[in-house]
């Protein structure tokens, strides 16, 4: 009897245990290199088989979905895809996980719709019993069109079964598991008749992807079926949603899932962390303990921080020759820059917690968690990224906001997440509270000023819900869409990652927000200390003779009163002077309202802005750090602080609602292509903040 040799792919999600099955079914018998052109590495492997039959086993690399975003992906498709490759699989086998099956069928569904005689691998069977899981699998055979194979490779079963199966694959239904020409019938059917020849799904991914196959020409198809990226992309994700659907509706009855029978350490684990009860109390809990200890953990260095820049102000204007150039250096860069640097621990901590979470695997069932409040407003599962991910910064955040597939789901998300806390909004949060709230602590360990840091993330998170209630209601929105979140392995994180992460977010958010501080440092100080020449040039003719009206003859009086009116008839002084009507209702002088005007440029040049004026404003040598300068600031007619109790909660009442970030406007213009919603956001946060924070400060002065 003659031997006969026949190709096998072996498919699947990276972490499957693809690359196990491989080994089982290869042995020794293994060959690596690279597929030509690239350096995507490609395992080629020789398995014997029943019936005097051999096997090129190739592991090709792993892959998500047919929906390339990778040179991997890429290499899997055109083999697919072009027959005349020698490589071409006569049979696939799409290996997966029992554990993350709903995933991994999206790639198994899309293969099907190839018409290649295709196997599906369930791998990990034996942790089914621990994990509380039970197949159906006659039923799954049946819906999913194939044979299925259940193999532990960590316990050697089922491979025998699976070699028996890749013997008799012709004998294997290559009937696709859905019809996904439905996403857009008319289109679907002109690409039919055009190339009657060709099969369908294999023309949708020469479109869609940067492949070809056939001698097909690409000209030829996009002469006739040309679509805009947003159009494909569209029609993509309403591909992915109508394979979810029917994924779901299968396992709904094949795969049953006994979570209270489970018994693995990971299962009892997520009973607890997911629990409809507990696991949001556990969740507040550490959220509680995360913000005590940014505040506990980081007074230390930003005291020392705060110390040495005021050190190297005094140094700076002390030591170097008098003039314009000194007071640049000494009330303007180092000041300005003091402003931002001082946050860094705070910051650094913030994200030291995040990464923490997210390598653990516990940032996955927030999301499971807060996935199930999100459906109640009006918002997609998969608004639940954008809106953790807007805790370190909205920008990118609003673009993860992507992949919503419906346009109405995903503006709301757009619109709600600047409510979300920042990181640039923590620099404004936590001077003020060091300012208004003692730093006392209750049963020895509860901080007031970390409980209230957590208070205004919580209520930046109540807004951004309660926001989009309100649009969900205004927008009429009544379709749903499909979240599908994994659920990864618990796993002490790794110090690595953990560093390297929290090093560049501090970096990114300590450069990118230095270019604008340094920059509005130094026009601020110019505005500063400069203006009109009759106000400004009489400063010192003025106050001397305002000091012999009312006697008061002490040198530091009369330096302090010069400093002071030269600030206040500055150009700096006059814009401030001229919005102070619109913003004194609030509770802030005209030196605020330049600070918060300022900070429209970024919400953390706030403190910066403030620094520069103070620092441009005193003639005071003495060390003085951007704390005690704010401290003791007080209104001249009063003599009361200017950062009372009152003026506090306004102010961080108005930075909770506030969009204070151009950057924020711009990319939501550029992701909704319209200038109409970043400015009702505007119009709105704006409106809303100005509101609550004069309400806040009536009622409280």
């Amino acid at each position: 009897m003659s031997i006969q040799n026949i190709t096998v792919a072996l498919i699947g999600n990276p972490n499957t245990g693809k690359t196990s099955v491989f080994n089982q079914l290869t042995g020794l018998n293994q060959q690596v290199g690279n597929y030509p052109g690239i350096t995507v590495e490609k395992k080629l492997g020789f398995s014997k088989l029943p019936n005097n039959i051999k096997a090129n086993i190739l592991d090709l690399p792993g892959t998500y979905s047919l929906n390339a975003s990778s040179i991997d992906e890429n290499v899997v498709i055109e083999l697919l895809l072009n027959k005349n490759d020698k490589l071409y699989p006569d049979v696939a086998v799409v290996v997966t996980d029992v554990e993350n099956l709903k995933r991994n069928l999206l790639l198994f569904t899309q293969i099907k719709d190839l018409e290649i005689p295709t196997i599906l691998v369930i791998n990990m069977t034996d942790r089914m019993k621990a994990k509380g899981i039970s197949l159906d699998i006659p039923y799954l055979e049946e819906q999913l069109k194939t044979k299925i194979v259940l193999v532990s490779t960590r316990k050697g079963i089922g491979i025998e079964e699976l070699k028996n199966q890749i013997v008799k694959y012709k004998s294997l239904s290559i009937e696709p598991c859905l019809n996904a020409s439905i996403i857009d019938v008319d289109y679907f059917d002109k690409l039919r008749k055009t190339f009657p020849n060709q099969l369908l799904y294999k023309l949708w991914l020469v479109i869609t992807q940067d492949v070809n196959f056939l001698n097909l020409e690409r000209n030829e198809i996009n002469s006739s079926f040309t679509k805009s990226h947003s159009d494909l992309k569209r029609l993509q994700q309403k591909e992915t949603i109508k394979r979810y659907q029917f994924i779901n509706d299968t396992l709904k009855i094949g795969q049953k899932i006994d979570i209270a029978n489970a018994t693995d350490l990971r299962s009892k684990l997520d009973k607890i962390l997911t629990h409809k009860i507990f696991g949001y109390a556990i969740f507040f809990g550490i959220l509680f303990v995360i913000f005590q200890s940014i505040f506990d953990w980081s007074s230390v260095p930003m005291d020392y921080i705060d110390s040495s820049f005021a050190t190297i102000a005094n140094y700076a204007k002390s030591h170097l020759p008098p003039g314009e150039f000194t007071n640049l250096i000494s009330e303007g860069i180092i000041p300005g820059v003091g402003g931002i640097v001082i946050f860094i621990p705070q910051i650094a901590f913030l994200f030291l917690f995040i990464s923490v979470l997210e390598e653990s695997g516990y940032m996955s069932r927030v999301v499971f968690l807060m996935d199930k409040i999100m459906r109640r407003y009006g918002l997609s599962g998969k608004s639940v990224v954008p809106l953790i991910s807007g805790t370190a910064c909205a920008i990118p955040a609003i673009m993860s906001a992507r992949n919503i597939e419906n346009w109405k789901e995903r503006l709301i998300t757009i619109l709600v997440t600047p409510f979300i806390t920042c990181s640039a909004r923590l620099p404004v949060y936590a001077i003020i509270i060091a300012l208004i709230i003692p730093e006392k602590r209750l049963f020895g360990f509860f901080s007031i000023q970390g409980a209230t840091l957590m208070v205004l993330y919580l209520l930046g998170f109540g807004m951004a819900i309660f926001s989009a209630y309100i649009l969900n209601k205004i927008l009429k929105l009544k379709t749903k869409s499909y979240f599908v979140v994994e659920m990864p392995n618990y796993k002490l994180p790794l110090f690595k990652n953990v560093f390297i992460n929290v090093v560049e977010k501090t970096k990114a958010f300590v450069f990118g927000a230095g270019k604008i501080i340094l920059a509005l440092s130094i026009i601020l100080w110019f505005l500063g200390s400069h203006g009109p020449k009759a106000a400004f040039n009489n400063a010192e003719k003025e106050v001397l003779e305002k000091a012999k009206i009312e006697n008061k003859y002490d040198k530091n009086y009369i330096a302090d009163e010069i400093s002071s009116y030269k600030l206040e008839h500055s150009y700096i002084g006059i814009i401030g002077k001229s919005i102070e009507p619109v913003i004194k209702p609030l509770g802030y002088d005209w030196k605020i309202g330049i600070a918060v005007v300022s900070s429209f440029a970024a919400r953390e040049v706030f403190v910066g802005t403030l620094a520069t004026i103070y620092s441009v404003g005193s003639h005071n040598k003495e060390e003085t750090t951007i704390k005690n300068r704010m401290n003791e600031e007080i209104y001249e007619d009063t003599g009361g602080k200017v950062f009372n109790f009152a003026t506090g909660v306004s102010l961080l009442l108005f930075y909770a609602f506030a969009m204070q970030c151009v950057s924020t406007l711009a990319i939501v213009k550029k992701e909704t292509n319209t200038w109409k919603w970043p400015i009702i956001q505007l119009v709105f946060m704006s409106g809303f903040a100005y509101l609550t924070a004069l309400i806040a400060f009536q009622i409280l002065k």
